[in-house]
């Protein structure tokens, strides 16, 4: 079952970039941000009401509520780093970058939960996952690139705070049910998206929001809280190391919408790098 959650929560995954990039082209990415994350923390309790462990909650223990936390912290500096990075650039060259949290999570959760498993084969599929970023990452010359650099910044931040997502999710969500956790650690990333809105002075933008974007950060809410449940499930029931690549297999369903939608076609040498991005978190998931 966590492994049809991983496939799941990757699916999810993969709308998002695609609906959010549909709901920020005029609006703030900050605001968006928060507004999404709205949706995603009023799915996540309903769900918690649904399977009935809201009454847990007085039973869980100071340090699973500190890494859920912490996770959440880390979330919503990971979410404020993509989709600023998604309105600046093309979502065929953020989603690589931000996919590359991949590395970092496998060889943190190598060192800090003895998946140690096959480490020959996680290493080397890790190492291609690394090969096929790098070449899925183009580089554009003249006015655009000058104008629109900073993009590259705020996806690499944005891949570090999401492989320590995961990282302190795992530790958190021990012995707590997943939707519980997934919903608390949304209340502290909705605490943490709108407090960046009101410290910029982005509030009064709300008023002005265009009703067809705010849909489609609306449908961005409800598939990131569809894809959290599942990878939160999958986290806890499975081997990061393992539930990590398959879920980065999202970026097979954004670059497939994102060039029905948005038209970006992928070069050579980018397809050649998601081929092989897509067999490194395969052979993961089978061999390992």
């Amino acid at each position: 079952m966590w492994i049809a959650a991983a496939v799941g929560s990757a699916l999810f995954a993969g709308l998002t970039a695609i609906l959010a990039k549909c709901g920020i082209k005029r609006t703030g990415s900050d605001v968006a941000t928060a507004l999404r994350t709205v949706v995603v923390a009023v799915f996540s309790w309903v769900m918690v009401l649904i399977v009935g462990s809201g009454n847990t909650i007085a039973e869980l223990s100071p340090r699973s509520l500190l890494f859920l936390a912490l996770s959440g912290l880390a979330t919503g500096a990971s979410w404020l780093c993509y989709f600023k990075a998604l309105s600046l650039g093309d979502v065929n060259r953020v989603v690589p970058i931000d996919k590359s949290s991949i590395i970092l999570t496998v060889l943190l959760a190598i060192i800090c939960f003895g998946e140690t498993e096959r480490l020959a084969v996680k290493l080397t599929c890790t190492a291609v996952l690394a090969a096929g970023i790098f070449l899925m990452v183009e580089k554009k010359s003249g006015e655009e690139k000058s104008a629109r650099s900073g993009w590259l910044v705020y996806a690499v931040l944005s891949a570090l705070f999401a492989a320590l997502t995961s990282i302190l999710a795992k530790v958190g969500i021990s012995g707590v049910e997943s939707n519980l956790a997934t919903a608390l650690r949304t209340v502290v990333v909705l605490i943490m998206a709108w407090s960046m809105v009101f410290i910029k002075g982005e509030g009064a933008g709300l008023k002005s929001i265009d009703k067809r974007e705010l849909l489609f950060i609306a449908l961005s809410g409800l598939a990131t809280g569809c894809s959290w449940l599942c990878y939160y499930y999958a986290i806890q029931n499975g081997i990061v190391s393992i539930v990590v690549p398959i879920d980065k297999l999202s970026i097979v369903v954004t670059v497939l919408f994102s060039y029905i939608v948005f038209k970006e076609k992928l070069s050579r040498k980018s397809l050649l790098g998601l081929c092989m991005m897509v067999a490194a978190a395969v052979g993961m998931a089978v061999f390992c």
